[in-house]
């Protein structure tokens, strides 16, 4: 599939560097990084593990602070931001998807929808119709009222995805959503991911070492010496 134009990106990520310090060595992940993400585009992150595909998810989305370089979000730049407006940033403009749910046990599928659009300050009300909207669109309607222990992996990674977006956000970030899900699960999940980064309009990078998901996207990218190539 052909690459979109990457002209205007939400995300721009300019010269990043991040590096751990591990007793008295420093491990680089990131070093002078660049990568951008057009509206609407859908970014395959492929690379093998250890390679830092999760330092770079955390840097875009504002978990990890850069040791250098900026991080632009529809043209703002965030590196020198407070805590709180990183925080406000996360909550309503960037979603995030993991391999492993995240999903809080005692409540239902319906409920972990519902609870980021009320941090946000949606009314109870709005906020459950929009989340069973989402579990409608997901294909998880019917199972609102279960919690995460009666969910099968493939149910439990819809309604994660519908939490991810809830608050409709301009950047999807996932980290191997479907990792950990057996491969006809996984490819049901991504299609119903893939239909809904497309229909909403959403700007999504997505880590994956499934090479034939990664083909269905607008294009891949890889991390080189800590530095952002495509592939």
């Amino acid at each position: 599939m052909a690459a979109k134009s990457v002209s205007q990106p939400i995300l721009k990520l300019t010269g990043v560097g991040r590096a751990y310090h591990e007793a008295d060595r420093e491990l680089v992940i990131l070093k002078d990084a660049d990568f951008t993400l057009a509206r609407g585009e859908m970014v395959a992150l492929v690379a093998p593990s250890g390679a830092g595909k999760s330092t770079l998810l955390h840097t875009a989305g504002l978990l990890e602070h850069p040791d250098s370089g900026d991080v632009m979000l529809n043209g703002r730049a965030c590196s020198g931001l407070s805590d709180d407006e990183r925080t406000a940033i996360r909550r309503n403009d960037v979603g995030f998807v993991y391999q492993f749910h995240h999903l809080l046990p005692e409540f239902t599928a319906l409920e972990n929808v519902m609870i980021p659009q009320m941090v946000r300050g949606l009314s109870k009300a709005a906020a459950a119709e929009r989340a069973q909207q989402l579990l409608d669109y997901m294909k998880i309607g019917a199972r609102a009222s279960h919690r995460p222990a009666e969910l099968s992996g493939g149910e439990q990674q819809r309604v994660a995805i519908a939490r991810a977006v809830a608050n409709a956000p301009l950047v999807l970030l996932a980290d191997e959503p479907t990792g950990n899900l057996d491969p006809k699960t996984a490819n049901y999940v991504f299609d119903a991911l893939e239909a809904l980064v497309r229909q909403s309009g959403l700007s999504a990078m997505i880590a994956t070492h499934n090479h034939d998901l990664a083909a269905r996207m607008d294009r891949r990218v890889t991390l080189k010496n800590g530095k952002v190539v495509n592939v």
